[in-house]
């Protein structure tokens, strides 16, 4: 028997919430379960076994779980600027195109090429930049105290060490800072009830009926 869809009142005028609304906050939670999971193995990783080669190819493959995690989660989140989540979702395309030429042009794995090379990880950084986009979409929105910190932890860690201001000590203790509060923050948007991210859906109809008549 199908569930009867739960009525809410938005901005502009009653909206419902069905079984199709909640899968997808589902699969968008999941996925970034996911990504929070494969980046912070490879945090692990990197800050327990710093110069064992063998962690290499697992880190190769991390970042491809964490990369499909997050494109996922930006193909399922809600956020009202149409603008803004296309502009994350570009952010992303181009990130993970970039990573997969490094990895297969560059001699060096993955991960030392985006370490050593400026330009790989400039261009990788894009999958990041996405992500700050995420993390600050649910600060706006949920107040949470962790994505308060991860807005600035991702941008000083990697500008950082693009301009070489860090000293060692201090990158390692904002990735395994990065690591920390992304399990964090995945782990209570699971414990989140479903409709808050789901959003206020008439303020979506609204918005389109907008540009519709725009056009």
């Amino acid at each position: 028997m199908e569930t009867k869809s739960e009525v809410y009142q938005g901005q502009f005028g009653e909206f419902t919430i069905t079984k199709d609304d909640r899968f997808g906050v589902i699969v968008y939670r999941s996925a970034l379960a996911i990504s929070a999971l494969c980046f912070s193995v490879g945090a692990i990783l990197v800050l327990l076994q710093p110069n064992n080669p063998e962690i290499l190819n697992w880190l190769t493959l991390l970042y491809v779980g964490f990369s499909v995690g997050l494109g996922v989660a930006l193909w399922t989140i809600h956020i009202y600027l149409e603008l803004l989540h296309r502009v994350l979702q570009s952010f992303w395309v181009i990130g993970t195109i970039a990573a997969v030429v490094v990895a297969i042009y560059s001699p060096e794995p993955l991960a030392i090429a985006i370490y050593n090379h400026p330009i790989a990880l400039i261009a990788v950084g894009f999958n990041f930049a996405a992500l700050t986009g995420i993390f600050f979409k649910e600060t706006f929105c949920f107040n949470r105290f962790e994505t308060k910190f991860l807005v600035p932890i991702l941008p000083l860690l990697i500008l950082g060490h693009l301009v070489n201001i860090l000293p060692v000590a201090i990158e390692r203790g904002l990735l395994g800072a990065w690591a920390v509060l992304f399990v964090i923050f995945a782990i209570r948007k699971v414990t989140q009830e479903i409709p808050p991210d789901i959003g206020d859906k008439s303020v979506f109809a609204y918005l389109k009926a907008q540009k519709q008549q725009a056009v």
